[in-house]
This record gives structure tokens, sequence and C-alpha cells, in this order.
């Protein structure tokens, strides 16, 4: 990976990396080196952002999962809070969800999730008790990460369980989408208030 610049937005922190698309994502062995190793989560967060594009459609905060095991994707999650009326429908449990209902099993050891925002603490627990090995995601969320931003749920010393995490993968296009969304929001307030006053 070539660490570009650290940069923060809008309370996303995050460091800008340039990395290579797989030409074959399958061709990745469960141990890959470390150059693989990087163009496989450059891959693999390509898809997580096709998710967080679909949740903008929903009208939903950007953010998209997938959750990869064996080197296959398993199971795809976006945020859908507003539309399905739950606060617990974010991108990480939703992929959650679906990857243990597709194994059987609640537990999912030697998965990876690529997730585009940093997981909050309830995605972050769910990560540990889902016993997934790794999470990769693309920006901080400062104002609610419970990874690194607010707390240290995947790695916490005191945790049953650890989950490895790498962040800044693709971070320029997790934070583009988020600042076009909210700049559409407030486009979209100040209009209503001026029509509003008319």
């Amino acid at each position: 990976m070539v660490v570009i610049g650290p940069e923060t937005f809008a309370g996303f922190s995050f460091r800008i990396a340039a990395m290579m698309i797989p030409d074959n994502p399958d061709r990745f062995l469960s141990t890959p080196s470390p150059e693989d190793l990087e163009a496989q989560d450059h891959y693999y967060m390509g898809l997580a952002l096709e998710e967080a594009g679909r949740a903008e459609r929903l009208d939903e905060v950007p953010i998209g999962a997938v959750l990869v095991l064996g080197g296959k994707v398993l199971a795809r999650g976006h945020n859908q809070t507003r539309w399905r009326r739950d606060p617990c429908a974010h991108a990480e449990l939703r992929a959650i969800q679906r990857a243990t209902q597709a194994t059987g099993d609640l537990r999912l050891p030697g998965a990876v999730v690529y997730t585009t925002v940093e997981p909050c603490f309830m995605c972050a627990g769910a990560l540990v008790h889902a016993r997934v090995e790794r999470v990769v995601w693309g920006v901080r969320d400062e104002k609610f990460g419970g990874c690194v931003s607010l707390g240290q749920v995947l790695d916490h010393p005191d945790a049953n369980h650890q989950v490895k995490y790498t962040e800044g993968i693709r971070a320029t296009e997790a934070a583009d989408l988020l600042r076009s969304f909210f700049k559409s929001k407030r486009e979209a307030a100040r209009l209503k208030r001026s029509q509003d006053r008319s």
C-alpha cells in the first residue's frame, strides 16, 4: 500500500491509499503475501463501496459491507436503518446476519469484513461475538467509532476474542460518498427553510 497522507473530513479521519485492483480475486490464497493482501483489500473494499452506493439510493447514510470467508464473498450488507425503521440495521450487522444464516453457525472464524466506515460500538461488538478474524475499513467515525476513535472493542486486551484490523483502504472514495450524501441533505434542508419562509 502506498500511503499518500493523513486527512480529516467532517469527523472522519483517513489515510489515502493507492493500490492495484486484482484481475482475478479467486487467486488469493488463505495466507496471501503482503502485496496480494493489499490488492485483495482494495478489491473487496470496492464491493463494499458498491453496497454503500445501494444505501445512498435508499436515502440511507452510504455505508456498505461485505463479508469474505475462504476467499469468497459470503454476504453483503448496507445501511437500512431508515428503510427498515430499525436502528440495528447497520451494514456490518446485515452482512453478519446473512453470513451466519448461510453457514448455519453463529461463529465466523477466518472471516474478513470489509466496511466503508469504522464500525460503531454495536457492530464492533457483533464482530467480536461472531469471532471474525479481521476487519478492514475506509474512514474513521470520530463521532461513534468503536474500534479506534472512541473505543477499542475489536482488540481490547480483556475481551475473550481480538479482531485484527486495517484502516484507510480506499478512504477517498468512502469519504466522497459521505461528503456527497451530507451535502445533499444540507442543501435540501436549506431549500425547505427557504420555502417555509416564503
